[in-house]
């Protein structure tokens, strides 16, 4: 198992957000923590990278226990976390953004500059633009590009899917789907349960800070009581 979640219960001052939140993730798995807006599925992403530590409970990365590591420490071995803020550079350009992730990253791997900007074109369009004068989609992939010259083997996506035409949507389900072709695992927290059919092999459903229900991506998409009740907005 490559990353598993155990009953961890997670507090912002004195609110209980998450409550004996558990899942689990197989290495080559691209898995989905569906939900709507505020029910805790950027909190638990926070939990897993140790951004927002949980209080009880556990998290494991090849059973190994993350607890009490901060962010900088879980990174190093191999977790990337892509923030539903994107958190881009403004005053750097699009190739500084890229190389300051490899710079920080003590891990060698598949990603380099040349490999990103094939993934995503428009970032080698785009290399001298500074990181402000991006649009939306192409801040996104920006994101997800400097998440990768970190050479991860776990990448945490937070809203991958959220304010992108289709037309990015769906050169974001290709980008996944090569992304995962070179053995990298995916958890990704979006309430676009169309995308993350696409895109995903299971999915957990959190509401109120709870895992509600769990299972693969076709039966949950089938499941209409379950859509209509934690996912329909």
């Amino acid at each position: 198992m490559l990353l598993e979640v155990g009953a961890i219960d997670t507090f912002y001052g004195t609110s209980h957000i998450l409550q004996q939140v558990s899942l689990t993730v197989e290495a080559g798995e691209v898995v989905a923590l569906l939900g709507r807006n505020g029910v805790g599925k950027t909190t638990t992403l926070r939990s897993i990278m140790g951004l927002t530590p949980p209080k009880a409970g556990g998290v494991r990365l090849q059973d190994k226990p993350l607890n009490g590591l901060g962010a900088h420490a879980i990174s190093r071995l191999g977790v990337a976390y892509m923030p539903d803020d994107l958190r881009i550079f403004p005053d750097l350009t699009c190739e500084e953004n890229l190389l300051i992730a490899q710079k920080l990253s003590p891990r060698q791997g598949y990603w380099d500059q040349e490999r990103v900007e094939a993934l995503f074109p428009v970032l080698a369009e785009r290399r001298r633009q500074k990181g402000l004068n991006l649009s939306g989609g192409e801040k996104k992939m920006l994101a997800m590009g400097r998440a990768l010259m970190a050479n991860p083997q776990l990448i945490l996506m937070d809203e991958p899917s959220e304010g992108l035409a289709p037309l990015i949507v769906r050169a974001l389900v290709l980008a996944i789907a090569e992304i995962r072709g070179h053995g990298v695992t995916i958890l990704l927290a979006d309430q676009n349960l169309k995308f993350c059919r696409q895109v995903c092999d299971r999915g957990y459903i959190i509401e109120k800070g709870r895992i509600v229900h769990q299972g693969g991506m076709e039966e949950i998409w089938a499941n209409e009581d379950v859509v209509k009740k934690y996912l329909a907005l």
